[in-house]
C-alpha cells in the first residue's frame, strides 16, 4: 500500500452507526507515518468499524507500552527495534562502538529486555497485543567483518528471542513470524538511513507498510477455515486410480510424486487439530477405499469423513458434504486439480472457496501448502477440536437412529442418556467461547461478533453473565456446543449473545438453554436482543415455535408462555460455578 493510499483510506468516513476500533501503538521511533499504514490496514480489514490508532512518545518504546496498555484501546500493538534496547544500538545515539561499551550493550540489552517482559505480561492481561521483534539490520557496531556473526550480536538477538519465547507463551500476545516478514519485505530494501537522521522515522515506506498490514492482521485473527474436501486423482495422489489400480498411484521420491506426500501430510496435520476432511473424486467407491487400505498412505481413512466417490457432479457431492458436516460453504475449502470442476463447484456453492491443485509442478504446490497453512492455522488445539469428527459421525448415527425411531421422537430422546453441564464461571480464559460466538452463523441471535477486548470487557461488567455449555450422550460428547451472555436490567433477564453449535441440533437443547436462564438466574421474563439474519433461520423456527408467529425485534419470553411451549426434556444436567 502506498503511503498516498493509505491516506485516503484513513481520511474516508466510517459507516454509520460503525463501533469504533481502538488500537494503541508503542514504538520508539517516529509514529506518524506507520500510524497512518496502520490505521488504514485496520480500516480495510475491518470494515465495519471506525479504526483509530494512538500513539505514545518518540524515543520510549517501553514506557509507552506501559502507559498505553492503561487506556481504553482494545488492543495494542508493540514494535520492537534495536535502539528500544539500548539507543546504542541505532543510528541517532553516538555512545560508542568499542570493545568496553559493546560488553556493556550486552548488558543492557539483558536488563532492557526482562523489562519488556515484565511490560508485556502485563499488557497481556488487559488486552490482545500484536508484538514484532527487531525488524532493521543490526548496527555495523562489532568490530569483525559483515559476514562473520560476532559474539556481541548473537547475545543480543538470543536474549531477543528470548523475550520473544516469553512473549508467545503468554494467552494475549500474537508474535509476527519473521519468516513472513522477510518474505515480503526484503531486509536490504527496509532501512532509510537519511529518513531515520532527519527525522527519526528509519522504515522505507513500503517496509512500514508492510509491517503495519501484518500486524494488523495479528489483531484481526480470523478465524480459520473448517473443513477441506479434496480430489483424490492428481491431487490426493499421483495418477489415475482407474487406469493404474490402488498399486499404481503414487506419493514419493522415487516416484517424482513426493509433493502429494507433502499435501497428505498436511491434511493429516489439519486433521489432528479439529479440521474436517472430506473426499469428493469422481471414481469407482471400491478402489477408494482399496486404495485407503494402503499402509503407506499418510492420510488415515479414519480421518476423512464423508467419502463422496461416484461418477455424479461433485457439486453434487460437495452439497451433501456441507449437509454432514452442517457447516456454512464460507468456512470450506474445495481442492481440485481440474479448472473444470472448480468452476463446476464454484457455480453451485458461490461462497466456498476453491483451489487449484498444481500437480507436476511441486513449487507451486509448496506455495499451495503455505497457502492452506493460513486459511486453516489456529493459536492452539484444544480438546473441543480433537472431537469434532467424532462427534460428526455420533451426530450421523443419531440421525440415522432417529429417523429410525422417528415414530416416537420421545422415546428416542429418553434413550440418548444425554447429559448437559452449564458452567457460570465468566472469569475464564478459555477461547472456544468466544471462537464459538464469531463462528456460528445459523442459531446466532443477533450476529453479533466481539473482538478479544470487546469479550474481556463484557465479561468484566458486574452486571453480565457468561454461560457455556457442554454436551454429551451415548453417541459421544459434541464439548461446548452453546454460549449465552447478558446481563440483569430492571429486574428482568436481557440476553445479548445466544449462540448454539449446528452438531447439537435436533436434541432440544435450545430448549434447555432457555429452561435454564429461568432457574438458574429465577427469572419470570427474558428478553433476547433477537434481529434476523440471513443465516439464522434455525434460530428464527425455534422462536416462532415459542411464539406461535415470527419474531421481530427483541423477543419478551414470559416463563408462563415458555413453560406452555417447551416440549419434554430429557437431559441430565450438571452446573459448574468455578473451573
Amino acid at each position: 500500500m502506498k503511503f498516498a493510499e493509505a491516506i485516503r483510506i484513513v481520511q474516508a468516513k466510517a459507516p454509520a452507526g460503525a463501533r469504533p476500533l481502538a488500537v494503541a501503538l508503542a514504538c520508539g521511533c517516529t509514529a506518524e507515518q506507520l500510524k497512518v499504514f496502520l490505521t488504514a490496514h485496520l480500516k480495510t480489514l475491518f470494515p465495519d468499524r471506525g479504526a483509530t490508532v494512538a500513539a505514545g512518545l518518540y524515543g520510549d518504546c517501553l514506557g509507552n507500552l506501559e502507559r498505553l496498555r492503561a487506556t481504553r484501546a482494545e488492543a495494542l500493538a508493540v514494535l520492537l527495534e534495536w535502539p528500544d534496547l539500548d539507543p546504542r544500538l541505532g543510528l541517532r545515539a553516538a555512545g560508542g562502538w568499542g570493545p568496553a561499551e559493546l560488553a556493556d550493550i550486552v548488558a543492557t540489552v539483558e536488563a532492557q529486555a526482562t523489562r519488556f517482559e515484565a511490560a508485556l505480561t502485563r499488557a497481556a492481561e488487559a488486552m490482545p497485543v500484536a508484538l514484532c521483534l527487531p525488524t532493521l539490520p543490526f548496527p555495523p557496531a562489532p568490530l569483525m567483518p559483515g559476514w562473520r556473526l560476532a559474539d556481541c550480536e548473537l547475545q543480543v538477538r538470543a536474549r531477543v528471542y528470548a523475550l520473544a519465547a516469553h512473549a508467545v507463551r503468554l494467552p494475549g500476545v500474537r508474535l509476527l513470524n519473521p519468516q513472513r516478514l522477510d518474505q515480503l519485505s526484503p531486509p536490504a530494501e527496509r532501512l532509510d538511513v537519511r529518513a531515520d537522521l532527519l527525522s527519526g522515522f528509519p522504515y522505507r515506506p513500503p517496509h512500514a507498510s508492510t509491517v503495519a498490514e501484518l500486524l494488523a492482521r495479528l489483531l484481526q485473527d480470523a478465524p480459520p477455515k473448517k473443513g477441506l474436501i479434496t480430489d483424490l486423482d492428481d491431487t490426493l495422489w499421483r495418477g489415475l486410480l482407474g487406469e493404474v489400480g490402488a498399486d499404481g498411484v503414487s506419493w514419493s521420491l522415487d516416484r517424482h510424486s513426493h509433493a502429494h506426500a507433502l499435501y497428505q501430510q498436511l491434511l493429516r496435520s489439519l486433521a489432528e487439530t479439529g479440521v474436517l476432511i472430506a473426499v469428493a473424486s469422481k471414481n469407482d467407491p471400491a478402489r477408494v477405499e482399496e486404495a485407503f487400505r494402503r499402509q503407506d498412505l499418510l492420510l488415515p481413512r479414519d480421518r476423512v469423513f464423508p467419502v463422496e466417490a461416484h461418477w455424479g457432479s461433485k457439486s453434487e457431492s460437495v452439497g451433501r458434504i456441507l449437509r454432514a458436516w452442517n457447516v456454512g460453504a464460507d468456512s470450506v475449502v474445495f481442492v481440485d486439480d481440474s479448472p473444470m470442476e472448480l468452476a463446476e463447484v464454484k457455480a453451485a456453492h458461490l461462497a466456498l472457496e476453491t483451489v487449484f491443485f498444481p500437480t507436476g509442478q511441486d513449487q507451486a504446490v509448496y506455495e499451495l501448502l503455505a497457502r492452506l497453512r493460513d486459511l486453516f492455522g489456529k493459536a492452539s488445539v484444544g480438546a473441543e477440536d480433537g472431537i469434532r469428527l467424532a462427534s460428526l459421525r455420533g451426530a450421523a448415527e443419531q440421525r440415522q437412529a432417529a429417523e429410525a425411531a422417528s415414530a416416537d421422537r420421545d422415546a428416542f430422546l429418553r434413550g440418548t442418556e444425554a447429559e448437559l453441564t452449564l458452567s457460570t464461571d465468566k472469569r475464564t480464559t478459555e477461547p472456544r467461547a468466544l471462537e464459538l460466538v464469531n463462528k456460528t452463523n445459523q442459531f446466532n441471535l443477533n450476529g453479533r461478533h466481539y473482538t478479544e477486548g470487546e469479550w474481556r470487557d463484557y465479561r468484566a461488567r458486574p452486571d453480565t453473565f457468561v454461560y457455556r455449555v457442554s454436551y454429551r450422550d451415548r453417541f459421544g460428547p459434541l464439548g461446548t456446543i452453546a454460549v449465552l451472555a447478558g446481563r440483569r436490567e430492571r429486574g428482568r433477564i436481557c440476553v445479548d449473545t445466544w449462540v448454539l453449535s449446528c452438531r447439537a441440533f435436533s436434541r432440544r437443547i435450545e430448549h434447555r438453554c432457555v429452561a435454564l436462564l429461568f432457574e438458574h438466574l429465577q427469572a419470570g421474563e427474558v428478553a433476547f436482543d433477537f434481529q434476523a439474519t440471513p443465516r439464522n433461520g434455525p434460530l428464527q423456527e425455534f422462536f416462532a415455535g415459542l411464539l406461535g408467529g415470527p419474531p421481530a425485534g427483541c423477543v419478551c419470553l414470559p416463563k408462563a408462555t415458555f413453560v406452555r411451549s417447551c416440549p419434554a426434556l430429557y437431559h441430565q444436567v450438571k452446573v459448574v460455578t468455578h473451573g
